[in-house]
């Protein structure tokens, strides 16, 4: 039994240990003589200036009505429209030159960092998805009784996790994405997912050879097929056992899709590196980018916990 006096100099030890932490951070820049500029992230996160319609070539400005501006190029190509706009520049008749500015549009909007952050999230999930099917149905061929399946699903596994991430990343985008007319987005999906369900069917197979043998034989002997014991008794323990591992693989997979920006997928991480260049704040901007991640994949980790103590209780 754990007193509340040893619980709480456990927290006033954790509390100290990263006030030193951060501390050590703040004097190590201090060290270097380097001056903080975390307000010239925030622009990058959300933008709240105006944003600027420019021409894209000259011509002359025609407006219709309040809510249309039109360009008629003084070249014979097709007219710049602009519909989506909350104050104009430019009047009826002017004479516009490329690079002008014609309109612009007030309010908020997200900045290269946010969009990178849905970026990351949404290749994440939907890879998440795709290596949770591939990982059940390797790990199932893993245990089965026929050799060919065994012996599709050992080389699926082994090929995958002996050679890196990133040459598979290249593998996929350059030869299977040329084959299939894939585009980026898509062959980064394929490449983590195909990755990372290879380690969910090795989790997978160990998942069931931990449930008893006897579990399989009580169900067989109550007039199950083997179908039928695998979904309902081996899987639902097989699953239970598996979460931790599970956890700490799907948080992996999120890390691992900074991987994606090689071939020029602005995620988080790929946008981490445009703003760097663009606002001269790289300690801000990567220790931003680290606290993202650690928000996501901490998100991710706690509801696993949560649904693993559910599950628990169901017992």
């Amino acid at each position: 039994m754990q007193f509340p006096t040893n619980r709480w100099l456990g927290h006033g030890l954790y509390a100290l240990i990263m006030a030193v932490l951060i501390f050590g951070v703040y004097f190590s820049g201090q060290r270097i003589n380097y001056n903080w500029h975390w307000d010239r992230l925030w622009p990058y996160i959300i933008n709240t200036e105006p944003q600027d319609i420019i021409a894209a070539t000259d011509g002359t400005a025609f407006i219709e009505g309040q809510s249309k501006l039109i360009i008629q190029p003084d070249v014979g190509t097709d007219p710049q429209i602009v519909t989506r706009f909350d104050r104009l520049v430019v009047m009826d008749g002017d004479l516009i030159f490329q690079g002008d500015t014609l309109a612009r549009i007030e309010g908020w909007r997200f900045g290269p960092i946010a969009e990178g952050l849905w970026v990351t999230i949404k290749i994440s999930f939907i890879s998440l998805i795709f290596s949770i099917l591939l990982g059940v149905i390797f790990g199932l061929m893993r245990v089965s009784h026929l050799q060919v399946l065994r012996n599709l699903a050992v080389t699926y596994v082994e090929v995958i996790r002996g050679t890196p991430l990133l040459v598979q990343i290249f593998i996929v985008y350059f030869f299977i994405g040329t084959v299939f007319d894939l585009d980026r987005f898509t062959a980064g999906v394929a490449a983590l997912s195909i990755f990372t369900g290879a380690y969910v069917a090795e989790i997978v197979r160990a998942g069931i050879q931990a449930v008893p043998v006897g579990q399989m034989e009580a169900a067989r002997s109550l007039g199950m097929n083997y179908l039928q014991a695998m979904v309902n008794v081996i899987m639902p323990q097989a699953i239970k056992r598996t979460l931790p591992p599970l956890a700490g693989q799907f948080i992996n997979l999120i890390k691992d899709s900074s991987l994606v920006s090689v071939i020029s997928i602005t995620d988080l991480t790929k946008a981490g590196r445009e703003v760097v260049s663009g606002s001269f704040a790289p300690f801000e901007v990567w220790f931003t980018i680290a606290a993202l991640y650690l928000v996501v994949t901490g998100g991710l980790s706690w509801a696993i916990q949560r649904l693993e103590k559910r599950l628990a209780a169901s017992d």
